[in-house]
């Protein structure tokens, strides 16, 4: 989770930007390896996660496939060659389109070969795969960029085109929403999630209930492991934990006996407590956050995070507070996003409705209206939107029907169920 996802206007004006100013003035784009390319199939992923390339030890089996993504603008034509480094004659397959080549690369350093010629490229997502590599040594070659040229790329190519965007670029965009809070003291945010079965790979977050100094959602960990997980930033700027004041560290009051929590860092700092629980795809899972200023400490805030299923009921996760700070629930927001970089080709999606904030002398008032964004500006596989009454969003993957920065604005129908939550109750 990073920080720079708490949704700014401004972000989406970067992605359009960022995206059509590398319309191509010349004839052919060099599409570099790094930040564009993922191991799609095969048991072993072959790229190394840190540098974006091919590992040197990589072992390509019959199964294994890599592909590179970027997107085109307009019908036409899309010539395709292949820059390369082996220390041996190879062969490899090469498919765009469902149209298949076999490309002969001599031994050589920094070598380029024709690849061929696709007659008619729609407007969307390209996805080039090579596979079936046969060398004559004993490494395999290094795929160093794929250069694109043709009528196809007049209206302008997205891709990642800084290789030091390896690591952002190959997780995906991460699109938001800011929900338009009632007036007055909001103290409790409540809001419910369901991520349709299919849309849960490895390396996803859904976040649920974001809020100015903080975030509350669930994620995937691994193929065995998944976390609800709540995290308080420090209102002390670093990236090191070890760096807080003591005055400044967040305060654990109290937490779930399941619960760990310790402090964080690298996205800024703070404290983080999650509980590791197999939620499932296809339910709705329900997010409670209390906030307020803190009536045993003073100058600061308490954030009481609490989560229900549909099997346990409500669970308290963790009770924060956060010193140097007196505020009640401000920027309430959602996320979706990818940490994996592997799986940055993957669709994730993730539903939410039914939010009602609690103002104090007002009781519960529903949340209908929200803001869309998004902040990654080298990928244009994101939307948002609403759909059966429900807010959603959708990143990574690769698909073709993104959001356009027109439809900025969400309102979903006011049909919500008041939350029925006795507050006494509460673990």
């Amino acid at each position: 989770m990073n920080k720079s996802i708490i949704p700014f206007i401004f972000l989406f004006l970067l992605i359009v930007l960022s995206c059509y100013s590398l319309s191509a003035a010349e004839d052919n784009i060099e599409i570099p390896f790094q930040g564009n390319s993922y191991t799609t199939s095969g048991t072993t992923d072959i790229i190394n996660v840190q540098t974006g390339l091919i590992n040197d030890n990589a072992q390509w089996d019959k199964k294994t496939i890599v592909s590179i993504y970027f997107r085109v603008f307009r019908e036409g034509d899309l010539t395709l060659s292949l820059n390369y480094s082996t220390d041996s004659n190879t062969k490899m397959k090469v498919t765009v389109n469902k149209k298949s080549f076999l490309v002969n690369c001599p031994a050589g350093e920094k070598k380029n070969v024709s690849i061929g010629k696709i007659e008619k490229i729609d407007p969307g997502y390209v996805r080039v795969d090579f596979s079936e590599i046969e060398k004559e040594g004993n490494s395999y070659p290094q795929i160093i960029s794929l250069s694109v040229g043709g009528e196809s790329l007049k209206d302008g190519l997205c891709f990642v085109d800084n290789p030091d965007s390896n690591f952002w670029g190959r997780r995906g965009p991460s699109p938001n929403i800011l929900y338009t809070l009632p007036e007055g003291d909001v103290e409790w945010f409540y809001n419910e999630v369901t991520v349709p079965k299919g849309f849960d790979p490895v390396g996803s977050y859904f976040e649920a209930n974001g809020f100015r100094e903080g975030y509350f959602g669930m994620q995937v960990n691994s193929e065995t492991e998944r976390r609800i997980l709540f995290s308080v930033w420090s209102s002390f700027k670093t990236d090191n934990p070890n760096e807080i004041p003591e005055e400044k560290r967040i305060i654990l009051n109290r937490k779930n006996e399941n619960t760990i929590s310790q402090p964080f860092g690298n996205e800024g700092a703070g404290r983080q407590n999650f509980m590791k629980y197999n939620w499932k795809a296809g339910v709705t899972y329900k997010f409670l956050i209390r906030c307020r200023p803190d009536p045993k400490k003073e100058n600061c805030t308490e954030y009481t995070a609490y989560f229900y299923s549909p099997e346990d009921g409500w669970m308290l996760i963790a009770s924060n507070s956060r010193p140097k700070t007196v505020t009640y629930y401000t920027q309430a927001y959602s996320f979706s996003e990818n940490f994996y970089t592997q799986a940055g080709y993957i669709t994730r999606k993730a539903y939410f409705g039914n939010q009602w904030a609690y103002v104090i002398g007002k009781g519960w008032v529903e949340v209908t209206k929200a803001l869309f964004s998004a902040n990654n500006g080298q990928r244009m596989d994101y939307k948002g939107g609403v759909e059966n009454g429900r807010f959603f969003l959708q990143n990574c993957g690769f698909f073709d029907d993104y959001t356009a920065a027109g439809t900025l604005f969400l309102v979903r129908e006011t049909k919500g169920k008041i939350p029925e939550i006795n507050f006494d109750k509460l673990p």
